[in-house]
């Protein structure tokens, strides 16, 4: 019989671990050994791999370690968006603020001056700055601002944003924090927990109308991700969420997994008189508004906040002794996380370049590939293009996926779906 690599990479790293005892995949489980839904359904083998890792690293091993477990949460434990539902919430309700002097580039450092332009022409001054604009009925404001929320252009196919380092900030996920400001988290809170009411509420495949656009509608928890976090808690491992959403719009969401606020790392902007201001925290000794929980920003905040390595050596993989053992995703977003992870690697795969190329690859063993558990992507036509383009440089332009021995990772078929 063959035997799967992740079975194999399991027990190399237990062996490679004193702390942990290892143990074979062919014993049996202690009865009280916290154990995953059986009648929820996940891909090939993969309930099995997730459960030989929760047995080999949680309090069944015989351990008083805390292992870090991390999950990215957009699209890996829900299905959809959680940061682009209240941000449609926000503008179907009139709850984004005319920015300081109406002038728009002071919401975003990286705003360029055709977007500012396009935002005051299409918002217009007679709103005073502070102060809501009507976005629930003035479509063009909401438009405009949504084309450079969703598009990152202008209406007219301007680039919005500019100057920024493409694997440390999404200017555009930033801006979705950055349009709170004005607000108490109190009221965030409230208005997440107004949006995520109708998301959850509304059918699946529902669309709403947000200016004159159809947008998506609806939002569901993945029972197999919350089963998997629930379980991981259980069994003593200390779970959290590294997100590119704005924290407190998360910490509402997690709250139904079991996870308190302290568990969530997302955009989190500064606090100036008890309100939100458009400045963020940042990582890593960087300028502020420079880095949020995206690709190696997400490396970043996790060894900055949860780690406690300061200055710019949080950008840099940590020894494995002290990393987190579990990661999981679904985007690009969230490749450099999920590989720093030393047990066990879940992708939801939603056809994301670099982060397939690496799960498919998967040259050491540790990376598990399940399809999006509702509505799950059709196989791409054509391979990643891991040996050319795939691998975002911090300019935007592409490049070879490169291996952790320096080897350029071959195409690779899209083969789990």
């Amino acid at each position: 019989m063959k035997i799967p690599r992740w079975t194999v990479a399991i027990a190399a790293a237990l062996a490679a671990v004193p702390c942990v005892p290892a143990a074979s995949a062919a014993e049996a489980p202690r009865p009280d050994c916290p154990r995953l839904d059986a009648d929820l359904s996940w891909y090939g083998d993969n309930r099995r791999a997730l459960q030989e890792f929760i047995d080999a690293y949680g309090s069944c091993a015989g351990t008083d370690r805390r292992p870090l477990a991390l999950f990215d949460w957009d699209n890996t434990v829900v299905k959809n968006d959680v940061g682009d539902a209240t941000t449609f919430w926000l503008l179907r309700n009139d709850k984004v603020r005319q920015p300081a002097g109406g002038d728009w580039s002071t919401t975003s450092r990286y705003l360029t001056d055709e977007a500012a332009a396009a935002l005051r022409s299409a918002c217009g001054d007679a709103v005073s700055p502070g102060k809501p604009l009507p976005t629930g009925s003035d479509t063009r404001c909401a438009d405009e601002i949504l084309a450079v929320y969703s598009d990152g252009t202008t209406s007219d196919g301007a680039a919005a944003f500019s100057g920024y380092n493409h694997r440390r900030m999404e200017p555009s996920y930033a801006w979705a924090a950055q349009l709170m400001a004005g607000y108490t988290p109190a009221e965030i809170r409230s208005f997440a927990r107004r949006a995520r009411a109708e998301n959850l509420a509304a059918p699946v495949g529902a669309r709403q109308r947000v200016g004159t656009r159809l947008v998506t509608g609806w939002v569901r928890y993945y029972d197999q991700q919350r089963d998997l976090v629930t379980t991981l808690v259980r069994a003593g491992f200390d779970v959290r969420i590294i997100s590119a959403s704005a924290t407190p719009v998360v910490q509402v969401w997690a709250k139904d997994v079991g996870l308190d606020a302290r568990h969530v790392t997302g955009v989190t902007n500064k606090i100036r008189a008890g309100r939100l201001t458009s400045r963020l925290t940042s990582c890593g000794g960087a300028d502020d508004d420079s880095v949020i929980p995206y690709i190696d920003g997400k490396r970043c905040f996790v060894n900055q906040d949860l780690l406690g390595v300061s200055g710019p050596a949080a950008f840099s993989r940590q020894p494995a002794g002290k990393r987190q053992v579990f990661g999981a995703g679904d985007s690009d977003t969230d490749v450099t996380f999920t590989g720093d992870a030393t047990g066990l690697r879940l992708v939801i795969n939603r056809n994301k370049p670099e982060l397939m190329c690496r799960s498919y690859f998967n040259s050491d063993g540790k990376w598990l590939i399940n399809p999006m558990f509702i509505g799950p992507r059709p196989p791409m036509a054509s391979p990643y293009p891991c040996s050319t383009t795939a691998y975002t440089t911090d300019t935007g332009a592409g490049a070879p996926v490169v291996d952790a021995d320096g080897s350029v990772i071959p195409d690779q078929a899209d083969t789990v779906h």
